[in-house]
């Protein structure tokens, strides 16, 4: 299996779950600006809307988004318990958190805050959307340590990617104690520090 990836995206999220399931994967490097391929190829011709993550089968079957990878990977290893079993109500709870972490904050949130020329009140608007989830995703971590509870799962991996964005478009999570706990305890697993230095630096843009 190949993992398609670029420093700095939310192909960190399915190589954090790749490294604590145990499974093998190569890591394809792409240039997230020319969609240039590490080595020869344009990423177009694998992904025609040329966005990461994606992970492509040795059969040629192409799966895309973070949300879909991730709970495949966890499929694969059931006993690492990185996701609840299929058509389970915690399973449900498991995509709501994926689908949360995917709209609300990626694409409804954090997104917008990466593009240049965006103005200063369009900037503020977007954070005020980041902080009504932040203190949403704060009050949940109050009462638990991992967001399904008493496990380590997928959707503590998302967490992780997409708060790491924070320092990166200037949103202060200081308000957000719970959420900052959470975070600084996904990043010392061991396979979360070999994913981060497996991306290796974010290029400049």
């Amino acid at each position: 299996m190949k993992l398609f990836c670029a420093p700095g995206t939310l192909s960190l999220l399915p190589r954090i779950v790749f490294l604590e399931a145990g499974l093998a994967f190569t890591a394809v490097k792409i240039d997230e600006h020319t969609k240039a391929i590490e080595g020869g190829g344009d990423y177009r011709t694998v992904n025609p809307l040329g966005y990461v993550p994606a992970l492509l089968f040795d059969d040629g079957t192409l799966l895309t988004e973070g949300a879909a990878i991730v709970q495949y990977i966890a499929d694969q290893v059931p006993s690492r318990r990185l996701a609840p079993p299929n058509g389970t109500i915690e399973r449900a709870k498991l995509q709501a958190w994926l689908n949360f972490f995917s709209s609300e904050m990626h694409k409804g949130a954090y997104g917008p805050l990466f593009h240049k020329g965006i103005s200063e009140q369009s900037k503020e608007m977007f954070r005020d959307r980041l902080r009504a989830r932040y203190a949403h995703l704060d009050r949940h971590l109050a009462d638990c340590e991992y967001l399904m509870g008493g496990d380590f799962t997928v959707a503590d991996a998302n967490s992780f990617a997409i708060t790491d964005w924070a320092p990166r478009v200037g949103f202060d999570l200081s308000p957000y104690p719970h959420v900052l706990a959470h975070h600084a305890r996904i990043g010392r697993r061991p396979a979360v520090q070999a994913a981060m230095e497996a991306e290796g630096p974010i290029p400049n843009t």
